[in-house]
């Protein structure tokens, strides 16, 4: 009798620690897989991308007002905000890497957006 009370108080608890561990991992899934108090990155742009790129594109890409004048230090620091997330070094994409420095490029004043791709 007592290792039948024994038995089901170790079933209970085993499937109360499951579902405590799969409402942490839901949780988690929630916030974008972010630890907490990690630093949020806005998704800057949901789009494809063009061909050559404009100002209003490379604005997108680098998540400022796609309408206004960015100054070159908000253009540089949010071009080092996305590189840090983004750089083929720290596993991030080349493809989405060199959007970024295209972007930056051209609100500086740099070359005329011709991608590589």
């Amino acid at each position: 009798m007592a290792s039948a009370i024994v038995a089901g108080a170790a079933i209970a608890g085993a499937a109360l620690l499951a579902r405590t561990a799969l409402l942490s991992f839901r949780s988690g899934a929630a916030a974008g897989g972010r630890a907490a108090g990690a630093a949020a990155v806005p998704r800057a742009f949901a789009g494809g991308f063009e061909r050559t790129m404009d100002k209003k594109e490379a604005a997108l890409i680098l998540g400022l007002p796609a309408g206004g004048n960015p100054s070159k230090a908000a253009v540089r620091e949010a071009h080092r905000r996305l590189m840090r997330v983004n750089h083929p070094d720290s596993g991030g994409s080349t493809y989405v890497a060199t959007k970024v420095n295209e972007a930056k490029e051209l609100l500086l004043g740099g070359k005329r957006g011709q991608s590589v791709f």
